[in-house]
C-alpha cells in the first residue's frame, strides 16, 4: 500500500458517511493510527440515509426472530446455517462496540443499544409446525440458548397483549421469544463513531460533497473528482485506497470505477414505508420486536414486524415496512438512478433476474397499489384491534438489492450484502441491504482481508484485531463457553439489562 502524507492526498478515502464507512474508518485508525483519512458525503450531515434510525429496521439482527434466515428444506428440515452465521457476526459487532466503550472512545451505550425481546409469531397449523421445528434446530446451538416457545394463549397474551387481543380463538398460533434481543439505533452509533474519528487531525470530513467520477492512473492511485454542492467548486483527491460505502449510491460509483470486477452487477431498488403509532397508550402496551413470515417473493427488508423502537430516548411503535418501488437508489436520490445504472455489461443479468423473480414483481405491484385501508388490514394480522386513527404513514429507507451474473441462470437477485473489490485491493464497494448494519464489523473484517492482505498477515494487525474482536477466528457456534463469556462481557459493557439478568440467573 502507498503511504501518503499530504492533507489533500489521503491514504484512505471513504465515500458515504454511514455505518459501514464509520466502522471501517475506526478499525483502520485502531490498526494503523498514522493513516490519513478523508470522508466524502453528498448530504449535509452524517448517517442521514440507510443508517438513520427511521430508515433502518434497527433490530440488531441476530437471527433470533427473522424467519427468512431459517428456510425449511425440501426434506422438511430447517437450514440453520445463515442464522448461525448472522448471530455470530452480531456478536462480533457487540465485541467491537465493547472494545470502543472500554477505552472511552465512545460513551453512553444506551444512546444506541437497548434490550428488547425478539419474537417470531405465526398462525395456522403449517406455520406452527415450522416454528416448532425451527426452535428445536436452533436451540442445539449455544448462540440461541434461552429461546422460549409457546402455543399457550395465556402466555402469549402476557408476552404480546396487542397481538393476542381480538384474535380468532379457533386459529392455532405460536411464538418464540428471546429476551436478550436488542434494539439498535445505527444512526446514533454512526454519529458516535464519526465523532471519535473526527477528533483526529488526520481525518477530514467533506459534507455536501458529491463524487462525480473516479479513475485509476498508471501508478495505481485513484483520482476522485469531487464537487462541493454548496459552492459548486470542483477538486480532485488522490488516494491509494477507496471504499465506496454509499448505500444505494454504491453501484453507480462502482460502475464509474470501471474495474473488471464491477462488470455484470446491477441493482434493483426497493423503497419502504412504515406505519408509526401516534397513540402513547398503545405504544406503552407493546414491548417487543415481533416478526412474522414474509410474503412469497418479497425481499428480506419487507418481512412484516410490529416493532418497539427507542429513538433519541423516546419509545415508538412501528409496523411494516410496506415495500414499494422507486427508480431512486437513495431516499435523497434521483429518479434517473436505475435507468443510468443499466450498462451493456449488466443488462442481461438484470433482465434474467427479473424473469426469475416474477413473484417479487407481482408482490411490489400489489404493495404499490395498496390503499390506506389495505395497510391497516395488513397491520390487523398482527394487531387485530388496531384502528387507522392511531397510525401515521411515513417513508422508510431506500434499499438496492444486488443483481449479479450467474453462469446457469444468466442473472440472479441476491438478498444480502456483497463486497466487490479490485484484484489489487485498491478499491472496494459494498452492495446490497439486510442484514447490513448489524453485521458491519464482520463485513469490514472480510474487506480488510481482501484489500489489506499483507497487513492482515502481520502479527501487529492480527494482535490488534484479536483485541478489538476476541471472537475473531473463533467458531461461536461450536464453542459455547466462549460464546457465553463474550455475551456476558459485552452485555455488561453495553448495559443490556435483560441479558445481564439472564446471565445472573444462570449463575
Amino acid at each position: 500500500m502507498h503511504k501518503s502524507h499530504a492533507g489533500s492526498n489521503p491514504d484512505v478515502v471513504l465515500i458515504g458517511a454511514g455505518i459501514m464507512s464509520a466502522t471501517l474508518g475506526v478499525m483502520l485508525k485502531e490498526l494503523q493510527p498514522d493513516l490519513t483519512i478523508h470522508v466524502i458525503e453528498r448530504l449535509d450531515t452524517v448517517a442521514a440515509e440507510s443508517s438513520d434510525a427511521w430508515n433502518n429496521a434497527g433490530t440488531g439482527h441476530s437471527a433470533f426472530c427473522e424467519l427468512n434466515y431459517t428456510p425449511q428444506k425440501d426434506d422438511g428440515t430447517i437450514d440453520c446455517s445463515k442464522a448461525i452465521k448472522i448471530a455470530a457476526q452480531f456478536v462480533q459487532s457487540r465485541e467491537f462496540w465493547t472494545y470502543l466503550i472500554e477505552r472511552g472512545h465512545i460513551r453512553n451505550p444506551a444512546d444506541f443499544i437497548r434490550s428488547i425481546p425478539h419474537m417470531s409469531f405465526v398462525q395456522g397449523e403449517e406455520n406452527v409446525a415450522y416454528l416448532k421445528k425451527r426452535v428445536r434446530a436452533l436451540t442445539q446451538y449455544g448462540l440461541f440458548k434461552g429461546m422460549q416457545y409457546s402455543e399457550a394463549r395465556d402466555q402469549l397474551a402476557e408476552w404480546i397483549p396487542l397481538v393476542m387481543e381480538g384474535r380468532d380463538p379457533l386459529v392455532k398460533v405460536a411464538a418464540t421469544r428471546m429476551d436478550i434481543g436488542t434494539d439498535v439505533n445505527f444512526g446514533a452509533l454512526t454519529r458516535k463513531l464519526f465523532r471519535y474519528l473526527f477528533d483526529f487531525p488526520s481525518v477530514k470530513l467533506h459534507l455536501a460533497h458529491e463524487v462525480n467520477d473516479l479513475s485509476q492512473d498508471a501508478s495505481g492511485l485513484w483520482k476522485i473528482k469531487v464537487k462541493n454542492l454548496t459552492t459548486d467548486k470542483k477538486r480532485t483527491i488522490t488516494t491509494p485506497f477507496v471504499f465506496i460505502g454509499a448505500g444505494g449510491g454504491s453501484l453507480p460509483l462502482l460502475e464509474k470505477s470501471d474495474i473488471p470486477e464491477s462488470k455484470g452487477y446491477g441493482g434493483f431498488p426497493v423503497s419502504g414505508q412504515w406505519l408509526i403509532c401516534n397513540n402513547p397508550a398503545v405504544i406503552e402496551r407493546h414491548h417487543a420486536k415481533v416478526y412474522g413470515k414474509a410474503a412469497v417473493g418479497s425481499p428480506p427488508m419487507s418481512v412484516p414486524h410490529l416493532d418497539t423502537r427507542v429513538i433519541e430516548g423516546k419509545k415508538s411503535l412501528l409496523f411494516g415496512p410496506y415495500a414499494g418501488f422507486s427508480t431512486k437508489f437513495l431516499k435523497n436520490g434521483s429518479l434517473w438512478d436505475l435507468p443510468s445504472s443499466i450498462k451493456l455489461s449488466n443488462i442481461k443479468p438484470m433482465v434474467m433476474a427479473g424473469i426469475h423473480n416474477l413473484p417479487l414483481t407481482k408482490y411490489l405491484i400489489e404493495q404499490v397499489s395498496q390503499s390506506g385501508e389495505d395497510r391497516i388490514e395488513a397491520l390487523q394480522e398482527y394487531f387485530p384491534n388496531a384502528i387507522a386513527e392511531d397510525w401515521d404513514l411515513e417513508i422508510a429507507g431506500q434499499r438496492v438489492q444486488v443483481i449479479k451474473k450467474d453462469e446457469e441462470e444468466g442473472g440472479v437477485l441476491e438478498f444480502g450484502t456483497e463486497v466487490v473489490n479490485a484484484a489489487d485491493g485498491s478499491i472496494s464497494a459494498l452492495l446490497g441491504a439486510s442484514p447490513g448494519a448489524s453485521t458491519a464489523v464482520a463485513i469490514m473484517i472480510d474487506l480488510l482481508h481482501r484489500c489489506f492482505a499483507d497487513k492482515m498477515k502481520t502479527a501487529e494487525w492480527q494482535n490488534k484485531i484479536q483485541k478489538m474482536i476476541p471472537s475473531y477466528r473463533q467458531s461461536l457456534a461450536e464453542n459455547e463457553t466462549f460464546s457465553k463469556e463474550s455475551r456476558k462481557r459485552t452485555a455488561a459493557a453495553l448495559d443490556l439489562v435483560n441479558e445481564k439478568e439472564a446471565v445472573a440467573n444462570e449463575l
